[in-house]
């Protein structure tokens, strides 16, 4: 018997499970300015306790303000240069670059940004089966002009 034969006969919970990119799944929480889909989920992969994806920014382009609620994030920078701020107002920026890892903790306002003329794509794991996005609106004029800034390059 092949491994796949033995593969196929393993209960559903302990089979490992591939997912090729054209199975992603767009039908995700977005947030504007970003194209998130999933790549491992309960849907696609019978998760139970971890959510990923790919996330595409494309060029000169800046995402919503937004949180994942109690969920951590994880960001792997494929491809692509960025930036992302974080905190209430969009006080902290942080430049990145392929290969870094961003650590983004639960309820903390931040946008990521793309302010080249290239695309950036990202990997994203968070800790729950399903993404969870608080799309923010700007609630007073210190946020209203962090946004401002962020959208015009």
């Amino acid at each position: 018997m092949g491994s796949s034969d033995q593969a196929q006969q393993l209960p559903e919970e302990r089979a490992v499970r591939v997912i090729k990119p054209q199975q992603f799944d767009s039908n995700t929480p977005q947030t504007p300015g970003m194209q998130r889909v999933a790549a491992v989920s309960r849907e696609l992969a019978g998760s139970v306790g971890i959510w990923a994806g790919v996330t595409n920014v494309s060029p000169h382009v800046a995402s919503g303000k937004h949180h994942h609620g109690e969920l951590e994030t994880v960001i792997y920078v494929v491809s692509g240069h960025a930036r992302i701020r974080w905190g209430d107002n969009l006080e902290h920026v942080e430049d990145v670059d392929p290969g870094d890892f961003i650590y983004v903790p639960p309820f903390v306002p931040h946008q990521e940004i793309n302010p080249t003329a290239e695309p950036s794509q990202w990997v994203i794991v968070r800790n729950s089966q399903e993404p969870i996005v608080v799309n923010l609106e700007p609630t007073n004029d210190a946020q209203t002009q962090a946004n401002n800034e962020t959208h015009t390059f």
